[in-house]
């Protein structure tokens, strides 16, 4: 008889185990294979179910670190440096190599408006007196019945020249070097300047100014001459 209640003490012990380990299975629950990725809040994004999470920023990629400093070092380096830094106090938002970036896409779109004839693209991106003597110029041409046809093949160099803030204007003058395929018509359609085949180097310095306290960020060509 000892032995039969010993016997039904271990049922008892049994069943009590099984119910524990249902209870934790129940709580903790078990790995199917197809549970979702615990949250890494350094590895970026934001979780499933936790928009409200905020990210935390990023620091900034060395590469653009290692930009930003040889830009600074190239600036002090400048013969202009002094003009440059007064620019950079009066105008907060001015990079220089930013602004070099610019200038290169503005040189190339003004030559070859100015080829077209195409008044409309050159009006914003120069300034008034710059746009009549263009104007005059496209306006002669066409009286003559002449056309200019020009590839550009590409800018070889551009170099600051010059740099200074003349009470609120900012004013860089740049050097450009440039190649470019150019040759006029007339109105027989024969070649009487250039040649179709040729590529020419053309140089220029020009100088782009912009007012430091005006709200448009955009420079304009202020002046034009042959280098």
């Amino acid at each position: 008889m000892g032995s039969g209640f010993q016997y039904l003490d271990i049922v008892v012990l049994a069943i009590f185990a099984g119910v524990i380990l249902y209870r934790l299975s129940a709580v903790l629950g078990r790995r199917t294979g197809q549970e979702r990725e615990r949250y890494n809040p350094y590895a970026g994004g934001k979780p499933e179910g936790r928009e409200n999470v905020v990210t935390l920023p990023k620091s900034a990629p060395l590469q653009k670190r290692t930009s930003d400093e040889a830009a600074a070092s190239a600036l002090k380096a400048s013969p202009f440096s002094r003009s440059l830094t007064e620019i950079q106090i009066a105008d907060r938002g001015f990079e220089l190599e930013p602004f070099l970036a610019g200038a290169r896409i503005a040189y190339e779109m003004i030559v070859t408006a100015f080829a077209k004839g195409d008044r409309r693209a050159l009006k914003p991106l120069l300034s008034d007196d710059v746009y009549r003597g263009f104007d005059d110029a496209i306006t002669a041409r066409e009286a003559r019945g002449e056309t200019i046809e020009s590839h550009f093949v590409g800018i070889k160099s551009a170099e600051l020249a010059d740099a200074a803030l003349k009470g609120r204007e900012a004013e860089l003058t740049l050097r450009f070097v440039c190649e470019l395929i150019s040759f006029t018509k007339n109105s027989d359609g024969a070649v009487i300047e250039g040649d179709p085949t040729t590529v020419q180097e053309l140089r220029d310095q020009w100088t782009f100014g912009r007012d430091t306290r005006s709200g448009d960020p955009n420079w304009k060509l202020i002046a034009a001459n042959p280098a």
